[in-house]
């Protein structure tokens, strides 16, 4: 007897990737309390069931700056990433993932940058090896450093090669709690003449605009907008992110608590995807926002109004706006399309 899918297995086992993770929101409270406590680092409690309480973005960067200061050696910086690769394998059916790692976050506890990736990069190896889960890393400027700190930092990505190191992108705010896209256009225009990858957290906040989203394709020249929910307030730049495929890397649980947004058909998230937007999925910061990828597409894009059909192109838009290489590209695109013969085959035919 053939099996019949819900249309709840069906976004669980549908194959993803995750294009917007920042690393060390891969951790589990466990792991972030235990490693506070051997290195010292205050936490504003202990207790795991509060830990991830946020009251908003700049509460919840109190918290993801803590995680900097508790990962001080390569083996503990391979054990988050194994860990977090597993567990994301488990919930939500994890193909490939791009990191976004903060050298500077990471220097101001004094481990410099070769030990960094060296610890990033084998633990996501491993995993790799161990899961079938292929990875690439971005490395992400802290908005509220100087231009001339941006442009140094990406000089030292180039000094310091690693074929898995594709790209750069920009996280944080500005000292000021702006976005403000156009202060690093210097350190961009290095990245793309150094032939990097680029992206940029853009339009995500209550005090952004679709402004924001225009300074980093116009000034910026960005390959990818993370987040860009504000651009729906702008109907002539919404018309041209459609028309031009611009990809959006959008998390919808992250929204509700860094802008306060509910989830919903009314949501600018939702009226992205309806706009025929270049959209794809992630969790931004999975154990920090008590969400996985699985949950992601199964509670939160459900609540959004995204049916199994849209669901599905959102998965396949995050194989084309992958950082990859050409052959690691083909290779993933093979292997969702095979995936997705199954599940679409066995899915109940109320919900295709």
């Amino acid at each position: 007897m053939r099996r019949v899918l819900s249309l709840d297995d069906y976004l669980r086992l549908l194959p993803k990737t995750e294009l917007h993770c920042h690393f060390v929101s891969t951790m589990s409270a466990g792991m972030l309390i235990a490693q506070a406590e051997r290195h010292g680092v205050p936490l504003a409690t202990t207790d795991p069931a509060a830990l991830f309480d946020y009251r908003d973005l700049a509460d919840f960067l109190v918290a993801f700056e803590a995680a900097h200061q508790v990962l001080r050696t390569p083996d503990e910086l391979a054990a988050v990433a194994y860990d977090g690769v597993r567990a994301a394998a488990a919930a939500g059916a994890l193909r490939y993932r791009e990191y976004f790692v903060n050298p500077q976050s990471f220097a101001e506890v004094g481990l410099g940058y070769r030990p960094l990736m060296d610890g990033v990069i084998e633990g996501l190896r491993r995993a790799e090896a161990d899961f079938g889960v292929g990875f690439s890393v971005i490395v992400a400027i802290r908005k509220d450093v100087t231009p001339q700190q941006a442009v140094e930092l990406v000089r030292l990505v180039a000094d310091e090669p690693y074929p898995e190191v594709v790209g750069i992108g920009a996280d944080y705010l500005t000292a000021e709690g702006t976005e403000d896209p156009a202060r690093f256009a210097d350190a961009y225009a290095l990245a793309k003449r150094l032939g990097y990858a680029t992206t940029i957290h853009a339009g995500e906040t209550p005090n952004a605009g679709p402004e924001d989203v225009r300074a980093a394709l116009d000034v910026l020249h960005v390959d990818r907008i993370d987040h860009g929910y504000r651009v729906v307030d702008d109907p002539d730049l919404l018309a041209r992110v459609v028309d031009e495929q611009v990809p959006f890397d959008a998390t919808p649980i992250s929204t509700t608590i860094c802008s306060g947004w509910e989830l919903g058909p009314d949501h600018r998230l939702a009226r992205l995807i309806a706009s025929g937007a270049n959209v794809n999925i992630s969790t931004d910061d999975a154990v920090f926002f008590r969400t996985d990828l699985g949950r992601e597409y199964r509670e939160r894009l459900v609540a959004l109004g995204v049916d199994a059909a849209t669901a599905r192109r959102l998965a396949l838009s995050g194989v084309e706006a992958a950082f990859c290489s050409p052959d690691a590209k083909a290779a993933l695109r093979a292997r969702f399309q095979g995936e997705l013969l199954a599940l679409d085959a066995a899915l109940e035919p109320s919900t295709a």
